[in-house]
């Protein structure tokens, strides 16, 4: 888990990035090389003040670009593979470094499994709604093939930073 000073400094810029995420996907079924640009200089510059702060360790931000590398190179092999699209790999990659101190991957899986079903069922739900149907007829996520993954993604992301906020954990 992310330390609690460590999650509050992260949270705004998360939640403000992850609803530019959300949005873009399910209106133009893309991620935006600038929201992934601006998460990775949020661990650059907050991630970089917290460890000068005393409350990450520099390895510990050091391993948060080694972890966003690998999470890089596995992304864009997936992309080769049509496992997932290259906007969901470089958003992966850029979201890696902040669960670079989670040591319980069981943890992350189940959140994005919760994560994924909710948005999947918010996205098919909302697109059944006339006035929300009628208000983004532009939505290219509507009727796509493929299921706008920035939603699911963003809210992981979203989730896991406000973990270490909520009682009991």
């Amino acid at each position: 888990m992310l330390p609690i000073t460590a999650a509050l400094f992260f949270l705004p810029f998360v939640l403000a990035i992850g609803i530019w995420v959300s949005w873009n996907d399910m209106k133009f079924m893309k991620i935006p090389n600038k929201a992934v640009m601006a998460l990775w200089l949020v661990w650059l510059i907050v991630g970089g003040a917290l460890a000068i702060a005393g409350i990450f360790t520099w390895q510990v931000w050091a391993w948060g670009w080694a972890l966003a590398a690998i999470v890089m190179v596995v992304g864009f092999i997936a992309n080769a593979l049509n496992m997932m699209g290259a906007g969901d790999a470089k958003f992966l990659s850029a979201m890696a470094p902040f669960f670079v101190t989670c040591s319980n991957i069981s943890f992350v899986m189940g959140l994005f499994a919760a994560c994924l079903l909710g948005a999947y069922g918010a996205h098919r739900l909302a697109g059944k709604i006339p006035a929300v149907r009628g208000a983004t007829t532009d939505w290219l996520s509507w009727t796509h093939k493929d299921f706008p993954m920035g939603l699911a993604l963003s809210g992981t992301l979203l989730f896991y930073v406000l973990a270490p906020l909520l009682p009991g954990f």
